[in-house]
């Protein structure tokens, strides 16, 4: 089983707690670090601190493409301190951290990943001549292949962070601290959606688009908990960022790219929310269950937890080691 997979000697709760924050702001204030240093030489040079002082100043001081590659290097280095905590602080290895089974399945997150893949083209190209007078086309032959090089690098690995820290590692110590799978399951979805309360969307659209980032917090997380591995939830994951940064921009998305076209339209919350969270997210979790024979829906998804370590004391019931 997933959860109980990190179940070892290293499992005291302030292990857990600690690598809740370290990591996470390991990879949002150390990650961030080179774009506020490199934000920071610009200012001094032009003699206009503003740059640093203001957040649209902040995201175009340098070209999409250099600033969406500082973007993603904070996940490169939110990476480093995932690896670090969990090799050498819980000493798990990559699979005990990802998945129950005995090794890494990447063809269920590159099945996922042309699934989503395939929607998200097709999505697009239908919206694009569905409402053309809503775009421009915004293809630069150049600059949409130093695009291409960073985001299929590092796109990857936002994502895969992601998935790591939400669907693995708080998906595994909630699970293991509150002894059932519907704690980690509810809270670790909320909390996903809640990371991206302060997207430039939210503040165009309001916070009713919190319903979609929740929506597939709760998508990815059913993923995770039935098919005992995050493989589906990073190739999913990996698909979607991946595409929307390749195909479509607009001023007022979280990624601001090089892309194909660009969305001028009005944003306003509509069918793009509606029709993921009651048709798009229902079929993918029958396709995925049919092909993964996925069963016990109860019990994966709400059932709980007995872990005994090989010192036959309990966890989490018996945390007298806990701090």
């Amino acid at each position: 089983m997933f959860i109980e997979k990190a179940a070892n000697a290293q499992n005291e709760v302030w292990r857990w707690l600690m690598g809740f924050v370290v990591i996470f702001a390991g990879c949002q204030i150390i990650g961030g670090l080179p774009l506020v240093i490199a934000l920071g030489i610009k200012a001094v040079k032009d003699g206009d601190m503003s740059l640093i002082q203001d957040e649209t100043a902040m995201m175009t001081t340098f070209s999409p493409n250099l600033t969406f590659f500082f973007l993603m290097l904070i996940f490169v280095i939110g990476m480093v301190f995932w690896w670090l905590w969990v090799t050498y602080v819980h000493k798990l290895s990559w699979t005990d951290a990802t998945t129950s089974r005995a090794t890494f399945d990447w063809s269920r997150a590159g099945f996922a990943f042309l699934i989503v893949g395939a929607v998200s083209v097709i999505t697009t190209v239908a919206g694009y001549y569905g409402a053309p007078e809503d775009y421009i086309w915004n293809f630069n032959a150049q600059k949409f292949a130093v695009l291409c090089v960073i985001a299929i690098i590092l796109v990857p690995v936002q994502t895969t962070w992601e998935e790591l820290f939400f669907r693995g590692y708080m998906m595994q110590g909630l699970g293991l601290m509150s002894g059932n799978r519907a704690v980690p399951f509810i809270i670790t979805s909320v909390l996903f959606g809640g990371v991206h309360v302060f997207n430039p969307e939210i503040a165009r659209m309001g916070y009713i688009v919190m319903v979609w980032y929740i929506g597939t917090g709760f998508l990815l997380g059913l993923f995770t908990l039935m098919d005992e591995g995050i493989e589906l939830a990073v190739g999913f994951h990996a698909a979607n960022n991946l595409f929307i940064a390749l195909l479509v921009t607009a001023d007022w998305t979280a990624f601001q790219t090089e892309s194909v076209l660009k969305d001028v339209s009005d944003p306003a919350v509509g069918l793009e929310v509606i029709i993921p969270i009651l048709i798009y997210y229902p079929l993918l979790v029958l396709l995925f269950a049919k092909k993964y024979k996925w069963h016990d829906w109860k019990e994966k998804l709400f059932g709980k937890i007995e872990v005994r370590h090989a010192n036959n004391n309990n966890f989490p019931l018996d945390d007298r080691n806990a701090f």
